[in-house]
């Protein structure tokens, strides 16, 4: 366990470093999951999805082509939003209405993006192996959306 918090704190130190200054929404939620996918293992897709209207909507993301929308409260992504909290599944197929947008994921966490106290989006990890995810992960990857929120204009 230790390697890996060694890890994910690293991980967070990189994402400081790797948006510095830069405040741009797209930018840096597209080096953000490129950062993840390149740096965790065990994952098959890492990204983000942003409101629109009553809908979340694709962003930036590293992997195979994915679902594009997704109705807040529908599959984790959207239940994630809806309930404004961080979902670990560690099988996804068991998560009441899961939207398989790649068959060969098994468990996911989504992490909602809260802004100024409101949701704006969610970031996505998925992974080909059944309960990838834990508490520690939880921990510092919700570290890792504060930090991009404190650098990154939501708009």
């Amino acid at each position: 366990m230790k390697e890996k918090e060694k890890l994910l704190r690293q991980l967070n130190r990189e994402l400081e470093a790797l948006l510095g200054e830069e405040r741009n929404m797209i930018a840096n939620l597209a080096n953000a999951s490129a950062l993840l996918f390149n740096s965790l293992p065990d994952l098959n897709w890492s990204g983000f999805y942003l409101i629109s209207g009553d809908q979340l909507i694709m962003g930036p993301f590293q992997g195979k082509p994915a679902c594009v929308r997704i109705p807040v409260g529908k599959g984790v992504c959207g239940t994630a939003f809806r309930d404004r909290k961080t979902y670990v599944v560690p099988d996804v197929h068991e998560f009441p209405g899961h939207i398989a947008c790649d068959e060969a994921s098994q468990s996911e966490m989504v992490i909602p993006i809260m802004v100024e106290g409101e949701p704006v989006g969610v970031m996505d990890l998925d992974s080909p192996i059944k309960s990838r995810f834990d508490e520690i992960d939880q921990k510092y990857l919700e570290e890792f959306v504060k930090i991009l929120i404190e650098k990154t204009d939501f708009i």
